[in-house]
């Protein structure tokens, strides 16, 4: 059964999240809640929550139209209304009174066939159902959500001994496909897998460093980016979530888990804890958490609290040898280190890891089913399997035996067998329950560059970008600086890709990669260096060399599809701009801002956007209206929030595809080369009509009112007065006579080269490379 309309029923966080979620998605939804008390509008709950949702940021809803999609209404007047919904999920308070009172309702105007789900976290499927018919039973499951639902890759669905297969098929299919899910399939157990092991950890690390006296901020350094978490580490993520969320947790958990279950050890009064939720510290929604922002002469200051006495004081930078060798020796060295970090460190994870290895199968049937729920469901980078084969199976195991303590039969297993995971013949296994390892099997329509990576080597390769072929005849240009900013070398690998595309055979490239980022743009860095030491013909060599390699890349013989994920900005965005479509993940930030640091886009952007503005048959004719959107969106450093955003300012065609799911983003880019290969023609050379100097006045008389109102300083306008050259065609631009792109490239690298030997531009440069934020100066 496909999906098409669903029922939320709850508009909490939650329920509301969901929601929009689904409405992302382009599915229409029915939002109920009560009626409250007293109301004018019966739909009060339902339609506040929507309201807030579209203020709320980070946004709930990937654009303000999905916000249509969604109906509020009443649980009084419209749960009749459900009859129409193909999957109805439940997201009220957690008591199983209520839930069984709106299961009876439900039930009794439901269509046959339709899936009900709860987005519980702490009661079981079995206590869920008892008391319901066997029809009921059978289109049952849970479907829990991580908050926020939009940003929260981790569904962990839950069938019942009653509940249809099919019904779990059509749960996960939408997930996956529709929602952008990493579903993970758990057993009916407290806490199902990440919150079972995730609060463990939470607790563990809570007590273990309350009881040895450790300042927080030591702590988050040992429990973070060492570790692959987070770097919020533990205190700074109980913060985010919430620390009046602690107990109701451990409450479910302790409530429902056997006497003899290890977390039942962890579990203790923590005066500090009730005080700080008695006195409104619950963290960022309160007046502050473990840490809190303390204004100081004027000054925010960023403090944090001790654990022993309760008292906040300015926070400290963490000075930890443990730290420091973890950087070079990863996850290993800081458990083997003899500091208190490294000590702390393996009082925590020992336990989370041998914790982890003891409950398969109980929660899950296999180890990957836990590592992804760990890596989608609290971000860690890596799972527990994954970490335990990162210390050595046989050498974590010997060492809890040295001590005195259990090791966990599956443990034992892989300690014998050489670790939880191995590659055979290019391919990825994983250890089972049995001790035999069995080949780790995508679900169809998955295509990963770390899978093709393993089984070969590159068509080509430098130290900045590689070139893959992903069979059919599609090549894979891959990105991998840090943040894969643009360098010399990455512009000479996409040159070269360029003419290795036909030269070895194939039909179409794909630019991609499985970093958090497509790329940050240009190597600021590097720009500031040659700038500082005025290397200019460096610089222009640089803008010339990404030009080139751009347009090289719009002109191939070939398709060229572009498929970002998380930012492409500035030089990231060009490429996208560059390529004959784009498959965008979703969740993609997507923007032109080199305003931001003092520059105006160099490699095409500006002749970009003007190009397919002026093609965009919504926008309005003539040649200013595409200039003055141009202006507005780059001259402002506007970034589109989701790949929906980016279809609205311009950076997105309408033609460009949306994918959820970040694993089928390679797949369905390879589809989308494949099918332009056909009859595929380059674009011929473009001209613009640009409105030269009666349209750059206008822009400057703009500009002049903005800087009246405050609202752009004093290099803003020399910055913005280079981009109305540019965008405007230059002072000796005529409205009668087309300009060539080359005549719009030849005016970026100019007004580029101008800007950047500013002082201004400089010290933006500068500021950006210390703080990661723009001056404004």
């Amino acid at each position: 059964m496909s999906i098409e309309k669903v029922a939320v029923i709850g508009a909490g966080v939650m329920g509301a999240g969901i929601a929009a979620h689904v409405a992302n998605a382009g599915i229409p939804v029915l939002l109920l809640d009560i009626v409250p008390e007293g109301a004018t509008d019966r739909n009060a709950i339902a339609a506040g929550a929507v309201k807030k949702m579209l203020k709320t940021d980070p946004a709930p809803f990937m654009s303000k139209r999905a916000a249509k999609l969604v109906t509020p209404g009443n649980i009084e007047d419209h749960l009749a209304d459900i009859a129409d919904c193909d999957w109805i999920v439940e997201a009220v308070i957690e008591r199983l009174d209520i839930k069984h009172d709106l299961y009876a309702k439900i039930q009794a105007v439901r269509k046959p066939g339709s899936i009900v789900t709860s987005n519980t976290s702490t009661l079981p499927l079995s206590k869920l159902v008892e008391g319901m018919d066997d029809a009921f039973a059978r289109d049952f499951a849970i479907t829990h959500f991580f908050n926020p639902p939009r940003y929260m890759r981790l569904l962990e669905i839950v069938a019942g001994a009653a509940t249809r297969e099919d019904a779990v098929a059509d749960l996960t299919d939408f997930a996956d496909r529709r929602l952008g899910k990493g579903v993970v399939l758990c057993n009916d157990t407290p806490g199902f897998i990440a919150n079972r092991i995730g609060t463990f950890w939470i607790q563990c690390a809570l007590v273990e460093a309350m009881d040895r006296k450790l300042p927080i901020e030591e702590v988050d350094a040992v429990m973070g980016r060492p570790m692959g978490i987070p770097k919020t580490g533990v205190f700074g993520l109980m913060d985010l979530v919430g620390i009046d969320l602690m107990p109701h947790v451990d409450k479910g958990l302790g409530d429902n888990l056997p006497a003899s279950d290890a977390y039942q050890d962890l579990r203790r009064e923590l005066p500090l804890i009730q005080k700080m939720i008695a006195d409104g510290y619950t963290g960022r929604k309160g007046k502050g958490g473990f840490y809190r922002l303390n204004k100081e002469g004027g000054k925010r200051v960023k403090e944090a609290i001790d654990l022993t006495n309760g008292v906040y004081a300015p926070a400290k930078k963490a000075s930890l040898s443990s730290v420091s060798a973890s950087r070079k020796g990863g996850f290993k060295a800081l458990m083997a280190h003899d500091d208190r970090g490294g000590a702390y460190a393996w009082a925590v994870m020992s336990k989370i890891l041998a914790y982890a290895a003891a409950l398969v199968p109980e929660i899950a049937d296999d180890v990957p089913a836990v590592d992804r729920a760990m890596k989608l469901g609290y971000n860690w980078k890596f799972g527990p399997f994954e970490l335990i084969d990162q210390l050595g199976a046989g050498d974590f195991a010997a060492r809890l035996k040295e001590e005195g303590r259990a090791v966990p039969d599956l443990l034992e297993k892989a300690a014998a067998a050489g670790g939880f995971y191995r590659i055979e013949g290019g391919k990825l296994q994983f250890l089972d329950v049995t001790g035999t390892y069995a080949d780790l099997v995508r679900p169809e329509g998955v295509l990963l560059l770390e899978d093709i990576k393993r089984a070969g080597e590159p068509v080509a390769k430098n130290g900045s970008a590689s070139l893959w072929d992903i069979g059919d005849g599609v090549a894979c240009l891959e990105f991998h600086t840090k943040l894969n900013t643009f360098d010399p070398d990455m512009l000479k690998m996409v040159g070269k890709a360029v003419a290795l595309v036909p030269n070895k055979g194939f039909k179409a490239l794909v630019i991609y990669n499985e970093a958090s980022n497509f790329s940050a743009g240009a190597n600021l860095g590097l720009a500031l260096f040659a700038a500082n030491t005025a290397m200019w013909p460096l610089v222009e060599e640089m803008v010339e060399q990404g030009q080139k390699a751009f347009l090289a890349l719009k002109r191939a013989g070939f398709p060229v599809v572009s498929a970002p994920s998380g930012m492409a900005l500035g030089g990231g965005c060009e490429v996208l701009l560059s390529s004959d479509a784009v498959q965008a993940h979703a969740e993609s930030y997507i923007g032109l801002v080199e305003v931001g640091v003092g520059i105006v886009p160099g490699w095409g952007g500006c002749k970009e956007m003007l190009l397919r503005l002026s093609k965009d048959p919504k926008r309005p004719r003539g040649p200013m209206p595409p200039v003055s959107s141009s202006f507005e969106t780059i001259g402002t450093a506007k970034v589109a929030k989701s790949a929906f955003e980016a279809k609205e300012l311009g950076f997105l065609k309408a033609s460009d595809g949306i994918t959820f799911n970040r694993e089928r983003l390679l797949a369905d880019a390879k589809a989308r080369a494949l099918a332009l290969v056909e009859d595929y023609a380059a674009p011929e050379a473009a001209e613009l009509t640009l409105p030269g100097p009666s349209g750059a006045a206008a822009l400057r008389l703009a500009l002049k009112d903005l800087t009246a109102r405050g609202l752009a300083t004093p290099h803003d306008q020399v910055v913005a007065g280079g981009l109305v050259d540019v965008l405007t065609g230059g002072p000796g631009a005529d409205i009668t006579e087309p300009v060539s792109e080359e005549e719009v490239l030849k005016l970026e690298r100019e007004t580029f080269m101008k800007l950047i030997k500013t002082n201004g531009t400089l010290a933006r440069m500068e500021h950006m490379i210390e703080t990661g934020k723009p001056l404004r100066n």
